[in-house]
């Protein structure tokens, strides 16, 4: 039988080629391993934003299409760029399941509560499709459309909020219909670490109507959150009140058109929403729905109506190996688990044949990872090395997080120390590939 060479693909979640300058911190750190290879080894440099991942032009690329495009071996139009098409040709004003949605609501008087994120980030969302759901609901007559504000500052400037919610508000003047019921920051909407007390505390805000801070409009409210010290991520749930009562709950009867396109941190605020199962906090009232939907497919498990379902991708990477009976292995922690998994994997959830999957636990002891940029990366190197020395696999996708992760945070040293932890590991992996006469590809998502 022939031997198979064992291949090594390593993503540098973050690892971007720029110009060397005091703001650069992968120039900055010391890299004796990439640098020596980049010296000796064949290389070359990829584009990872705009029309090369299936992205509009002026848009950044980010973790998601990257690992996408990788998996996939061809430009994949992202959701977004088919979303934006939609609204242009004005098919997104035909789309069945939110006419559904906006016709149940508009003839039982009931509200549509609009959940994402809000924000020109691209990333998870972009506040042109909110804008395009709010001229829509005017469309079919509706009287009560609700906007639960995710803040970003993540994928945006750290205090950029406030102009986003004036274009929102502005937005809805002009449109006629709309109102923000609550705000927050993406750090407590969209968790998906499982930090289950950050999202009650935006689900409290969203159903219940009880928070800490209250404020009578959502400019008033991101106002008061930088005066309080807090960027647009970490806004602490702010109820919406007139005269001192919630203006838009969602309760028994309301619809819920959850609007951002990318799904790994839209799963967990879901799964409270229709899991009767969920344990991850006390939840005094669970609305009983009309409408759940989502923009797109967050979990097939969820059983729940899509705005804009996958098209499917075939011949991919993963699927190619696991037809040609080879074995194969993806490890990530647990900020990257679905990037070399589900995305990786053209949107599928379960694993091909053959393919064996490791995740370990991003550190939970801290809020923000500046706190610990080596993340998880020397487990995720400790575990591979123990894997490769009982499984021959073919191919072994590997994903280092703390680059991206690290760098998200804007603190120079933490991210220098990120990238210094990511070149460290990466020797350590890429040796021992060496040594099993392998091949290592490295390569990053965006940059």
């Amino acid at each position: 039988m022939k031997k198979i060479t064992p291949v090594l693909l390593a993503i540098l979640d973050g690892w971007g080629i720029g110009e060397p300058w005091e703001g650069n911190a992968i120039h900055l750190a010391r890299t004796p391993n990439m640098d020596r290879w980049q010296a000796s080894k064949p290389a070359t440099t990829l584009v990872a934003h705009n029309g090369a991942v299936g992205l509009p032009e002026g848009q950044m690329g980010n973790s998601e299409v990257g690992h996408l495009n990788i998996g996939a071996g061809r430009i994949v139009y992202q959701d977004f760029t088919r979303i934006n098409r939609d609204i242009e040709n004005r098919d997104f004003f035909k789309n069945e399941e939110l006419a559904k949605v906006f016709c149940h609501a508009a003839g039982q008087g009931t509200a549509v509560h609009l959940l994402g994120l809000v924000s020109d980030g691209g990333v998870h969302s972009h506040i042109r499709h909110l804008i395009a759901l709010l001229e829509m609901a005017k469309q079919q007559g509706l009287a009560k459309v609700y906007v639960h504000a995710f803040m970003d500052g993540r994928d945006t400037p750290p205090r950029s909020g406030g102009e986003y919610m004036a274009e929102l508000g502005e937005a809805m003047k002009r449109i006629g219909v709309g109102r923000v019921a609550s705000v927050c920051g993406r750090y407590y909407a969209m968790d998906r670490d499982n930090r289950w007390d950050r999202v009650s505390l935006a689900w409290q805000a969203m159903v219940d109507g009880r928070t800490q801070y209250t404020a009578t409009d959502g400019g008033e409210a991101v106002a008061a959150a930088y005066d309080r010290g807090e960027n647009d991520e970490f806004i602490k749930p702010t109820v919406i009140t007139n005269n001192g009562q919630p203006v838009g709950t969602i309760n028994d009867g309301d619809s819920v058109v959850f609007f951002n396109f990318r799904a790994d941190r839209a799963r967990q605020m879901t799964h409270v929403f229709i899991d009767p199962d969920f344990a991850g906090f006390p939840v005094r009232h669970r609305p009983r729905l009309a409408e759940y939907l989502t923009f797109t497919v967050y979990e097939k498990d969820f059983a729940l109506p899509v705005a804009f379902p996958p098209v499917p991708l075939t011949h991919i990477l993963g699927e190619e190996v696991s037809n040609h009976g080879l074995r194969q292995l993806r490890i990530a922690e647990t900020e990257k688990y679905a990037h070399v998994t589900y995305f990786f994997n053209g949107g599928r959830e379960a694993p091909f044949a053959l393919e064996d999957r490791a995740l370990l636990p991003s550190p939970r002891e801290v809020a923000t990872y500046d706190l610990k940029p080596e993340m998880s990366a020397e487990a995720v190197t400790g575990e591979l090395l123990r894997r490769l020395a009982d499984n021959p696999y073919s191919l072994v996708v590997l994903n280092f997080a703390n680059c991206d992760m690290v760098g998200h945070s804007g603190i120079m040293p933490a991210a220098i120390a990120a990238v210094e932890t990511v070149d460290r590991c990466i020797g350590q992996v890429a040796e021992r590939f060496t040594e099993l006469g392998g091949v290592v590809l490295i390569t990053a998502d965006h940059g």
